[in-house]
């Protein structure tokens, strides 16, 4: 039995298919929206509509921008031997917001995943493999997530890259700041051993 009009059933609908968006949450989300006031609510589907008819793929990191080289690609300060490589977009911000990595990014646009049906063609591999091919570069940075596919994707670019002679490293791991021994699992902690440095 359907609860609300069909425009706001379909609007519901919309919200609940975005990632980490419960039905409660959608339905929160678009009650929200039909609320605003008519010039906010057409600036954000403009803002939508913007976003997607503008943003595209920098032709040289993959990360997202509005033009051909993203801001960070274009900006000679930067280190061009360094690559960082990411699954998303949005690890590319988290990294930034640190200003401590001055080289340059790698953005996969996701994981190997052969449950999810995501094999090695579907992500931006071949790009990597590519600059790597037609740029000096002395390091590859791998900062997937340190979950099962993410550890596989690392494996399986490092295994590609071997032929190039170009550094590959992996983002140490360990126990996060604030963190308490008895908490941590015995990989984090295995890790985390592995990983000490002198100080």
């Amino acid at each position: 039995m359907k609860f609300f009009a069909p425009p706001v059933e379909r609007l519901i609908e919309e919200f609940a298919k975005l990632p980490g968006i419960g039905q409660k949450t959608a339905q929160r989300l678009a009650f929200h929206i039909l609320n605003l006031p008519k010039d906010d609510a057409e600036r954000f589907a403009d803002a939508i509509r913007e976003a997607k008819s503008t943003v595209f793929t920098c032709k040289v990191c993959q990360n997202l921008t509005d033009g051909e080289i993203c801001p960070i690609c274009a900006n000679p300060a930067r280190d061009r031997g360094l690559i960082c490589v990411v699954a998303d977009p949005k690890d590319v911000i988290a990294f930034e917001r640190t200003r401590e990595f001055n080289g340059l990014y790698h953005v996969l646009h996701g994981v190997i995943s052969p449950l999810n049906h995501v094999g090695p063609d579907e992500i931006r591999i071949r790009e990597l493999l590519q600059r790597v091919a037609d740029e000096d570069i002395r390091e590859v940075i791998i900062a997937t997530n340190p979950d099962t596919e993410g550890e596989a994707t690392a494996m399986y670019i490092s295994r590609l890259l071997k032929p190039f002679g170009v550094r590959v490293t992996r983002l140490a791991y360990g126990i996060p700041v604030g963190g308490h021994l008895e908490y941590i699992d015995e990989v984090t902690l295995m890790r985390a051993l592995e990983g000490r440095r002198e100080i």
